[in-house]
This record gives C-alpha cells, structure tokens and sequence, in this order.
C-alpha cells in the first residue's frame, strides 16, 4: 500500500532527524547537522535494498517513490528557512561542514559515473 512507502519516508526522517541532533551535540553545536541529509540517504539505501530483494509491493513502492521525489523541494523549502548568519556565527564547523560536504560531492561524481556505467553494461 501506498501508506507504506509514507511511512518508510518517516522512519527515516524520524532516524535522520536523531542522527543529526546528535552529530549536533557530538560536535557542540546547537542545531541538527545533516538530519535531512542523513534521511534522505537511508531512504536511498533502503530503496535500493528492497528493491534487490524484491521485498516492496508494487503498491508500496510506488508510494515510496511518490515521497521520494517529493522529498527534494521539502528539503530545499526547509534549508530555505534555516538561519545562515547564526549558523555562521556559531563558528568555522559549519562553514567546514559545508565545503567539506560539497568537496566530497564534487569527488564521488566520477565513482559513481564509473559504478553506473559498470551497472548497465552486459
């Protein structure tokens, strides 16, 4: 059912949201750092992984996969409202956060364009 793929999506927001508080509070800092991002992965992963286990109902992936391409704009509409100057404020952690993040991203594109390619070849 439909509702499943909703509730997959909050389990691991729920999951993302606790990561994050406390990477927060591992680090000193008073916020949620990458709960949304932290979220977002475990949903990839878990997609991928009933999908290779051919565990998802029909049903419930299409639910999934409504959710999950309306996860984007949520994000984006949720990061919109953050605070940037007090995050700034708060120290250099989270602007190092960010170009360590966005780095690393930049990194991986090649990985992955090497592991898709390698996928759909027979």
């Amino acid at each position: 059912m439909k509702i499943y793929g909703v509730a997959i999506l909050a389990g691991c927001f729920l999951i993302g949201h606790i990561l994050g508080d406390f990477l927060g509070h591992l680090l000193h800092m008073n916020g949620n750092l990458g709960g949304v991002g932290f979220a977002m992965l475990l949903l990839i992963l878990l997609n991928d992984y009933f999908k290779r286990k051919h565990i998802l109902k029909p049903e419930t992936e299409s639910g999934m996969l409504f959710w999950s391409s309306m996860y984007i704009p949520v994000v984006v509409a949720m990061s919109a409202s953050q605070n940037v100057k007090a995050a700034l404020s708060g120290g250099w952690v989270a602007l190092l956060v960010g170009v360590f993040a966005t780095v690393a991203c930049f990194l991986l594109v090649p990985l992955v364009i090497k592991y898709a390619k390698s996928k759909t070849q027979y």
